[in-house]
């Protein structure tokens, strides 16, 4: 019986993939909804994502200092907090700030669109909700976890760059020039794919929960629970797969 459930979850979350797809080269694109989406996940998320990201970089930063100390390398310090920032914690962090702002309260709205069956009357008056709902929210977080990667790398290099030289003695010119030691430009730019692909993949996960939900108000917040949790399982799949491809193709 369980594993039916999983089954029909995971199936149903597919077909909603597949109409998301097929949706976005319709048209009209609701650029309204759109619009509002992204203006009310970034404020959302702003705030919270420095106070992820500048404790995240920091510790991160401390045990790269402490390693490259030992070996008497602090002056490269630089290219350790940026391959970091850039690498994983800038995806992971912007996302993980929207997956937990952005993402439960579009499951919310949606989920008492259906328990109030706001949806079905929408599907009989002929609009489809995936158009109408699911492609400018999808299209929302992916345009939104981007520019928020963008914002925590800067703020995670700036804060990292102050750790380093204020507390861990690293020369300020040596930390700057040692930036792009690790990290180029490709490396930038495949980590904002990644990002947009998490926003893309946990505004899937928010809509598939959300037009689900049953049993009530009950139904709406275990929907709203469940979001964090598989959009976190999502999420890393999706690293783990963008990350193999990019190192074969780099390779």
């Amino acid at each position: 019986m369980a594993a039916q459930a999983v089954i029909r979850g995971v199936g149903g979350f597919a077909a909603l993939c597949g109409d998301t797809v097929r949706a976005v080269f319709r048209r009209p694109f609701h650029l309204g909804e759109f619009v509002q989406q992204t203006a009310f996940i970034a404020s959302a998320s702003l705030l919270p994502v420095v106070f992820v990201t500048i404790p995240f970089t920091i510790v991160v930063q401390f045990f790269i200092g402490q390693l490259l100390a030992e070996i008497g390398a602090v002056d490269l310090a630089g290219a350790g907090a940026a391959f970091a920032v850039v690498q994983e914690l800038g995806p992971f962090s912007a996302v993980l700030v929207v997956a937990g702002a952005g993402a439960t309260a579009v499951c919310a709205d949606l989920g008492a669109r259906t328990v109030r069956e706001e949806i079905d009357a929408m599907r009989v008056l002929g609009i489809d909700p995936v158009h109408r709902l699911v492609v400018p929210r999808v299209a929302a977080f992916a345009v939104t976890a981007a520019a928020l990667f963008g914002f925590v790398c800067v703020v995670g290099l700036l804060g990292t760059y102050a750790f380093s030289v204020l507390v861990q003695g690293a020369s300020p010119g040596l930390f700057a020039a040692n930036v792009t030691l690790l990290v180029g430009f490709p490396d930038f730019v495949v980590s904002l794919v990644k990002s947009a692909l998490f926003g893309v993949a946990a505004a899937l996960v928010a809509c598939h929960l959300g037009l689900n939900a049953k049993g009530g108000p009950k139904g709406v917040g275990d929907a709203v629970n469940q979001t964090v949790v598989f959009t976190l399982m999502v999420l890393v799949v999706v690293n783990t797969l963008t990350t193999t491809v990019y190192l074969q193709l780099k390779g």
